[in-house]
């Protein structure tokens, strides 16, 4: 049996919180979805093969961005080809999950099915404060 240590330790308790967060998001969603033939379900996995469609846009007064990147120093986007998500120009780090949420750095602990959604999330988190960008080494 491997030895417990503070990384895997908090790896499990942030799964559990992932888990947690998803099946709240699906209940959520799920009681305030509309009803009928023009319903259409978004599965947290995402409908694109190639990756989420890029975007562009004002959202409560911050201009959200969204694109394929190629390249890239981070290596989970090396994976699936890369992403990139900008507010007011500033880069907003996101990954996808293995279940296709994405999270980011603003709101980690909530997953959201698109990284759209990420970026509005972190609008609504950020409460018109700057982005400070993410320094990796």
């Amino acid at each position: 049996m491997p030895e417990l240590t503070r990384r895997r330790a908090l790896g499990a308790v942030g799964a559990l919180a992932a888990a947690a967060g998803a099946q709240t998001l699906a209940a959520s969603s799920a009681s305030a979805a509309p009803a009928g033939p023009a319903a259409a379900p978004r599965s947290m996995a995402g409908h694109h093969h190639d990756g989420p469609e890029p975007f562009d846009e004002v959202f409560q007064g911050r201009r959200i961005e969204g694109r394929p990147t190629t390249g890239g120093g981070h290596h989970h986007m090396e994976h699936m080809g890369g992403y990139a998500v900008f507010i007011d120009g500033a880069e907003l780090h996101v990954m996808s999950n293995a279940d296709g949420s994405w999270i980011s750095v603003v709101s980690h602990y909530a997953p959201v099915p698109t990284p759209r959604d990420a970026a509005r999330a972190a609008v609504v988190e950020l409460q018109g404060a700057p982005l400070v960008p993410l320094v990796t080494n």
